[in-house]
């Protein structure tokens, strides 16, 4: 009974929205999260709940794939390196709090030493540690090579490298031309203008939070429950025809969903106005293409009203047009996602003739 109701729980919606709630929840109690009992409670937690998952034979065949391998050792570098990063901030804001430099500010950190040997010494070492655990690695869990390729068979799931599953995953909701160009353009060219859009001086060479709370809580949305929670769900949860099966549930192909997704147009001219969908393209699509422009523009000055005015005065209008654009497209992958898992929507704008599908 517990295993199918984490069958349950594990559906996309489900399980997104639960880890959107958790994430919030810690940001609302980081002072909580970011001690060590915290840390050692939340790791040992896991650690029990994971050696009970693998006595499921079903979990433990889908975990224990040499392409899956290196996922668990990516979630394990993740989750510590996320809560010591809140850690060292929550102790340096309850120095600051209390009239003291942060820890990194103290004289005995702030001590200097030469690159060379300290440094060069210590890159040398991670070198040779790194290089005895991949000759192990490659020892001992065989390469998953398989057959020269066939371009009349494919394997089913066929998967992408695990760098790009959320990649995979973000095809499911968007067009293949916005899922694998526009939006990973947009991440790049996100995280390449970071530097010039945040100008505030505070956190700079040391730990902190409560200094710079937005920034570091919408990176870590956009970083945790963007890339890293899709990289898990397409790795583990997507098997056969890239179908949704639960942690416990045996990944028979044959399993048949039926998903029946259609466009705004057709909702609105069809189900909603009892019409047929008009000839004109444009006019097809002119529900699409006001609710598109009011997203992208109109809600802007309705966000800035709301809470973003201290930030224009700060950053200066360029920079911080620019960063409610790259928000915005940020935030509409889980936009699109709940659309499609609530009412079946496949595309907002589905203009095929002209490639622009949204």
């Amino acid at each position: 009974m517990i295993k199918e109701v984490i069958n349950f729980l594990a559906q996309p919606v489900y399980l997104f929205t639960g880890t959107i709630a958790l994430f919030f929840l810690a940001i609302k109690k980081i002072d909580i999260v970011g001690t060590k009992k915290f840390g050692m409670g939340m790791f040992g937690a896991v650690l029990l709940i994971f050696i009970w998952m693998l006595n499921d034979p079903i979990f433990f065949s889908i975990i224990s794939l040499p392409d899956n391998i290196p996922i668990i050792i990516l979630n394990a570098l993740v989750m510590w390196s996320t809560w010591f990063a809140i850690y060292k901030g929550v102790q340096n804001d309850k120095r600051i709090a209390a009239g003291e430099p942060p820890v990194e500010g103290t004289p005995e950190e702030r001590e200097k030493v030469w690159a060379w040997p300290n440094l060069v010494y210590t890159e040398l070492f991670a070198c040779i540690a790194c290089g005895i655990f991949l000759i192990a690695w490659a020892i001992f869990f065989k390469a998953p090579l398989e057959e020269p390729a066939n371009p009349t068979w494919a394997p089913n799931p066929a998967k992408a490298p695990w760098y790009f599953l959320g990649l995979q995953e973000m095809l499911v909701y968007f067009d293949p031309w916005m899922a694998g160009v526009v939006l990973p353009v947009l991440i790049l060219v996100g995280l390449i203008a970071v530097p010039f859009l945040d100008i505030n001086p505070k956190g700079n060479g040391y730990y902190t939070f409560k200094e710079r709370k937005f920034a570091i809580t919408s990176f870590l949305f956009g970083w945790l429950l963007l890339w890293v929670f899709l990289i898990q769900f397409g790795t583990f949860l997507r098997g056969p025809n890239w179908t949704f099966y639960g942690p416990f549930e045996f990944w028979d192909s044959h399993k048949v969903v039926a998903e029946n997704n259609i466009n705004l147009s057709e909702i609105i001219w069809i189900k909603v106005l009892n019409m047929g969908l008009p000839k004109n393209i444009f006019l097809r699509e002119i529900f699409g293409v006001i609710l598109t422009g009011f997203y992208l523009i109109g809600s802007i000055p309705l966000i800035t009203k709301k809470w973003g005015q201290s930030y224009l005065d700060r950053m200066g209008s360029i920079r911080y047009y620019i960063m409610i654009f790259l928000m915005l497209g940020m935030m509409s992958l889980p936009i699109k996602m709940y659309l499609r898992w609530f009412i079946d929507l496949k595309y907002i704008v589905a203009m095929p003739e002209f490639e622009l599908n949204l």
